[in-house]
């Protein structure tokens, strides 16, 4: 049973008597994102800020928590979406109340940035998470560049990042980017979100802005930089061969330039 809830674009929102706050994406199977949908997010979260929630469950409706961009539906994101999109990202970074996220099947490309923009991920053993950026021919973005050596550090990282590899949820737990493993990646989220709400509220804020400060502080800056390498190599045949091979399901055959 929720005390309210309202609905922004295809982004829903309830929150439970114990003042947690479901938000979910309704995009399945894959909920491709776009600054649409994540202003609907980013609107939802302040709206249960408003409505005195006190944490977040992120979640998605689906196979999968997020896909990231769909590159099927084009062959590559305009300068201005890229820039709106990020903007948006950083909204979400900034907002008042700790997120959990849950996370089924995979959380790929732009789907791990936006996993990692919360405070807490909670993962099925079986879920999926790919920097795949390189897989694809071109630089990551939506602030993974901070997020991703925040919860892993750097040296792993920079190997996830440089070899694009899929890892599934028990090594994201053995490394730091999944906090709980649970089966029900969606209960799991919610049972960490009542204990976060269960906590003085003011303090919780208090503790999560200081240490989140540094990422909030630095993740404008790291976007733009993300988004000018994108767009740098988004314009090379390895990235054009990393889509085609994305959408063929071969592996890409890269060159170099």
């Amino acid at each position: 049973m929720t005390t309210s809830d309202n609905a922004f674009g295809d982004v829903t929102v309830a929150i439970s008597p114990d003042h947690v706050a479901e938000v979910e994406m309704h995009r399945p199977p894959a909920n491709y994102f776009d600054a649409v949908l994540l202003a609907g997010v980013v609107d939802a979260i302040r709206w249960a800020a408003d409505a005195r929630a006190r944490a977040v469950v992120l979640c998605s409706e689906g196979k999968h928590f997020c896909a990231g961009l769909d590159f099927g539906a084009t062959d590559k994101p305009e300068p201005a979406a890229l820039a709106s999109l990020y903007a948006t990202a950083r909204d979400l970074v900034d907002s008042p109340l700790p997120v959990v996220v849950a996370v089924q099947g995979s959380a790929v490309g732009g789907g791990l940035g936006l996993a990692l923009a919360g405070d807490f991920r909670v993962a099925a053993p079986s879920s999926r998470f790919a920097a795949n950026f390189v897989r694809l021919g071109f630089h990551q973005g939506f602030g993974i560049s901070l997020t991703l050596p925040a919860v892993v550090g750097r040296q792993k990282a920079l190997e996830l990042l440089t070899t694009g590899r899929r890892i599934d949820g028990i090594e994201a737990s053995q490394i730091g980017l999944c906090d709980r493993l649970d089966d029900d990646p969606r209960a799991g989220a919610r049972a960490l979100a009542t204990e976060l709400a269960g906590a003085a509220p003011l303090a919780v804020r208090s503790i999560r802005a200081t240490l989140r400060a540094d990422l909030v502080d630095g993740f404008a800056a790291m976007v733009d930089h993300e988004r000018g390498e994108q767009l740098r190599l988004m314009e090379t045949a390895d990235f054009s061969e990393g889509i085609a091979a994305s959408m063929d399901r071969r592996p890409p055959v890269f060159q170099g330039e």
